[in-house]
């Protein structure tokens, strides 16, 4: 009797969370034994944002459903009914689709929409990225809340499973298979610098900073502060030094940040560009070629260093989260932020160890997929304690 493929549902809301699963989606789709059902939602289904789900067909892959739940709003009382609409879409969305198990990453609110969906209809999560720490954003509470949620866990690093064994989760069930996005790293041939000018439309700088600064979730009082701070310091670099700056994601706080940077880059266009979504070979060429990476964003934590490319973290938005040696941290000041922009300039592009690991987690994920006990024994959980028997 033949064996009846696996059907893994993987839920995609935002530009960056689909470039970090783009290759696991591209290896489960050509997986014989498994059928991909792709749930996208949103800042995808949105025009402001750069209505990213025409992306995902190009790249050949079939949408399964379309979940609309991103309002025209930013206030956390928008956010929070996105959520609400986002449960009713995703439930509706399970009982036709009717996956084995839904693949989540992340820590997003539209994430946490879809575990919650999951819940109630008795339907198996794994989860990616679990056990990471980012103590300056709202995402924090949602990542450990999807991690209770879930059935299996796909962790970046050592340190991010040994807090998920923490949270009481089966260490059985615990598997450290690296960031998904260093995947591309590894199988992504990227634009050369002359055709990645013509893709931009403007050419690279002597100098080149790749910027992206996020609403700080948990300091919503400080984040246009500390965005008023770091365009300041970006104002102080020489004239032979291009930014590119991608736009804020849809946090709340987000659409007054965009308004700030459109109103500043308006004056700079000589040497500001600024898109609403770049693209992940056009991101990661720009990342691959740019002198250092400017912000809040994780890539410049778990990507950049694959790079050799240094990063300046700005702020608490990332604070927890593992770092390696070319990311330069400091406070959301002026003087701090330039401080760091030339300590990371003056240390250059070298090669280092990621601790996000080696570009192969796509094959380690499907591999456990394939090996995961039956759903009736996988939906069956139990709290784990640290340090002691659990027979």
């Amino acid at each position: 009797m033949i064996k009846p493929a696996l059907r893994v549902a993987v839920v995609t809301g935002s530009r960056a969370e689909y470039g970090l699963l783009y290759w696991l989606l591209h290896d489960l789709r050509d997986a014989p034994d498994i059928e991909l059902q792709l749930l996208v939602t949103g800042m995808h289904l949105s025009h402001e944002f750069g209505l990213t789900v025409n992306e995902i067909e190009r790249d050949g892959f079939q949408v399964t459903r379309r979940v609309e739940m991103l309002l025209s709003s930013d206030t956390p009382g928008s956010i929070a009914k996105s959520i609400g609409l986002g449960i009713i879409g995703m439930s509706d969305a399970l009982e036709q689709m009717r996956p084995d198990i839904v693949l989540l990453l992340g820590d997003r609110f539209e994430i946490l929409a879809a575990a919650q969906a999951c819940l109630v209809h008795n339907i198996a999560v794994a989860h990616i990225g679990g056990g990471d720490t980012t103590e300056g954003a709202i995402d924090e509470s949602i990542r450990h809340a999807i991690s209770k949620m879930s059935h299996l866990h796909f962790v970046t690093n050592a340190l991010a499973a040994r807090r998920v064994r923490q949270l009481g989760e089966d260490p059985a069930r615990i598997h450290e298979v690296g960031n998904p996005g260093l995947d591309h790293v590894r199988r992504l041939p990227l634009l050369a610098p002359a055709a990645l000018a013509q893709s931009l439309g403007a050419d690279l700088g002597k100098r080149n900073l790749l910027v992206t600064f996020h609403p700080v979730t948990l300091e919503p009082a400080e984040s246009e502060q500390q965005f008023n701070a770091l365009l300041a310091a970006l104002d102080q670099r020489d004239d032979d030094t291009v930014l590119w700056i991608t736009r804020p994601n849809a946090d709340s706080g987000g659409r007054a940040l965009s308004s700030m940077l459109d109103a500043w880059a308006a004056t700079r266009s000589d040497r500001v560009h600024v898109y609403t979504s770049l693209g992940q070979l056009r991101y990661l060429s720009l990342l691959a070629h740019a002198d250092a990476v400017v912000g809040n964003s994780s890539s410049g934590l778990c990507e950049a260093p694959s790079f050799g490319t240094p990063t300046v973290n700005i702020g608490n938005r990332q604070l927890g989260r593992l770092a390696g040696p070319s990311v330069y941290h400091c406070a959301p000041d002026q003087e701090s932020i330039q401080a760091a922009i030339d300590a990371a300039l003056a240390s250059g592009r070298h090669t280092t160890t990621n601790p996000y690991g080696d570009g192969q987690t796509a094959s380690r994920i499907i591999q456990v997929l394939r090996q995961m006990p039956p759903t009736d024994t996988l939906m069956k959980k139990r709290f784990h304690l640290v340090g002691e028997s659990c027979a």
